[in-house]
């Protein structure tokens, strides 16, 4: 069953009061036997661990241009230019799958199989569904406008203000509760990709399907963003997709399955992901030019392409270089030179 590949393939202490009210050292999960030996048998060599590898899943940056940094097996890193400091040392193994650094300063952890961490620069806070979590396994973090951080759960999407959680459930109109990414634009609506089924909408007050123009649900969107000109762009199985406020527009084939996407400071869109269909052995890093963007076909360069070594996370750093992760680690482009970081002093 082609679902079933598709997910494959992709699946290869106090705290200060900032990040909540209830604080507390974090504690031992109950994991399934198999992830639990998983666990104990990598521990020891992803706590040493000085470099990000093993899956880097998410890329931002922190407010003082630090580069932060979530690999699934190995930890969540930040870099500050010279050396990267694992932050997740003491933590022990997680499926690290996103990180954030909010307005106040503190860092957001999502992990695949233990709920959301969230680090004040001392100590962490732990949340789970014993805290108001709707479930353990958290895909993404959103800071939106107004301060609110969101988490994509496998159980729906949950909100918290600081004080408490609120949860966007099936039963109360979500069409689909296995979140994979969240944006909100700038009119102030949120935006939803699910895993398999569904991109949808949030007004505030209904939820909304988003259907192509022969009627089809768009499936699989890992990806959203808002280009600078208010154009809505992301890729499902079927291709990359632009949407104008009124019409959804096929731009290209190449995007199927682009697991990351960011428009640059020139208005280049980048993405990351499958070349030609989620079931190809070759993942790309692409460029998708800005004086063609808006073409009914924009010209798309293929910057770096390799076979299993799965592009996943993507960043445009305050200098202008593109930051992007891999299946075996992570790695920085300047324009002319390819940076691979297999080490603390990196490998050009």
């Amino acid at each position: 069953m082609k679902y079933v590949h598709v997910y494959a393939l992709f699946l290869i202490c106090t705290c200060h009061t900032s990040c909540g009210q209830n604080q507390a050292n974090p504690p031992q999960d109950k994991v399934s036997k198999e992830h639990t030996a998983y666990h104990e048998s990598q521990l020891k060599e992803m706590a040493a661990s000085k470099v990000p590898s093993a899956q880097v899943r998410h890329i931002k940056q922190a407010r003082n241009g630090d580069i932060l940094i979530a690999a699934a097996w190995s930890g969540a890193f930040r870099y500050d230019g010279k050396s990267f400091t694992n932050l997740t040392s003491k933590l022990g193994a997680h499926q690290y799958w996103d990180i954030l650094e909010d307005r106040r300063g503190n860092i957001w952890l999502a992990s695949l199989d233990s709920g959301i961490y969230c680090y004040n620069g001392k100590t962490f806070q732990h949340f789970t569904t014993r805290e108001g979590l709707v479930n353990n396994g958290v895909k993404c973090i959103y800071e939106d406008k107004a301060g609110i951080i969101w988490f994509g759960t496998e159980g729906g999407p949950t909100r918290y203000d600081g004080k408490s959680f609120q949860t966007f459930t099936t039963k109360g109109g979500l069409p689909n509760n296995d979140i994979m990414t969240i944006m909100e634009d700038k009119t102030g609506k949120f935006w939803f990709g699910a895993k398999f089924e569904n991109m949808f909408v949030y007004d505030g007050k209904t939820f909304t399907v988003l259907k192509n123009k022969d009627g089809k649900a768009f499936e699989t969107v890992w990806t959203i963003i808002e280009d600078k000109k208010g154009n809505i762009w992301f890729a499902d199985l079927d291709g990359l997709w632009r949407y104008d406020g009124s019409t959804f527009t096929k731009v290209s084939q190449r995007g199927r399955g682009a697991y990351a996407m960011i428009q640059d400071k020139n208005g280049n869109i980048w993405t990351t992901g499958p070349v030609n269909s989620p079931y190809d052995h070759v993942w790309a890093l692409s460029r998708y030019d800005a004086k063609s963007l808006y073409d009914k076909m924009p010209t798309v360069t293929e910057i770096k392409s390799g076979g299993m070594m799965a592009f996943l996370g993507i960043l445009e750093a305050n200098d202008g270089s593109i930051w992007y992760g891999s299946a075996p680690g992570v790695h920085r482009y300047d324009g002319k030179t390819f940076t691979d970081f297999k080490n603390a002093a990196g490998q050009k």
